[in-house]
């Protein structure tokens, strides 16, 4: 009885500590302090995600390998958790591009009911933000997905499709890179096939086979462009 009540009150100060940090800014805290600033020739590009963006650097590692590539996803985040730590792990590596790929968690109601302007104003706001300190930006559309293993029957097939229109019109009105993973990796159902995703969430190694080649392109025309 009485070890159990410990674990609780160590559960209920753990619990308490990570809501203090919900952004989790903590998470690349260290990382960040140890990262050197960029040379002046130096092509940085920030990766702003959740675990399909962590995900593809233990996933696929040597596409991240010798390249001026930083992987700044966190399992599970959502748009406004992404929002509140863009300055820390965006912002102040000073990246020459940031690649933006967030919605899906929103979709699935990991923080909270959200509705697509929700989503779409968080992303447009770091968007701004990157622009505002002289970081070109990619806008990801967010990948395909029928269902949420951990959520099902949240339907996020049509909401991602409508979700991506949005992306997609802000980007175009705004002289801005649009990253079309969607139309490369959808099924017939608007959803990830088996090979690119077993759950049909979170991309294979031929999920991020494909998505690679996309982004190296978007990359280097965010490079090139005049913004």
């Amino acid at each position: 009885m009485k070890n159990s009540i410990i674990m609780m009150v160590l559960f209920g100060i753990m619990t308490s500590v990570n809501a203090q940090d919900w952004p989790d800014l903590n998470h690349f805290k260290e990382a960040n302090e140890k990262l050197a600033a960029p040379t002046e020739e130096e092509n940085r590009v920030v990766f702003m995600g959740n675990s399909i963006t962590i995900g593809w650097l233990k996933t696929r590692p040597d596409f991240f390998e010798g390249k001026p590539y930083i992987n700044r996803g966190i399992s599970g985040q959502t748009t406004p958790q992404m929002l509140l730590r863009f300055r820390q792990d965006v912002i102040e590596l000073k990246p020459k591009v940031v690649v933006i790929l967030a919605g899906t968690n929103d979709i699935a109601g990991n923080t909270g009911p959200s509705t697509l302007d929700m989503i779409s104003d968080n992303i447009i706001s770091m968007a701004e933000l990157a622009r505002a300190n002289g970081i070109k930006v990619v806008l990801s559309s967010t990948l395909p997905a029928y269902d949420y293993p951990w959520k099902p029957g949240m339907e996020p097939a049509k909401k991602i499709v409508a979700l991506n229109q949005m992306i997609k019109t802000y980007a175009e009105l705004n002289n801005i890179i649009y990253l079309d993973y969607f139309s490369a990796m959808a099924d017939e159902r608007n959803g990830l096939p088996e090979k690119y995703a077993h759950d049909g969430v979170h991309p294979t190694a031929e999920g991020y086979k494909v998505m690679e080649p996309i982004v190296e392109i978007a990359i280097s025309e965010a490079l090139n462009s005049g913004e």
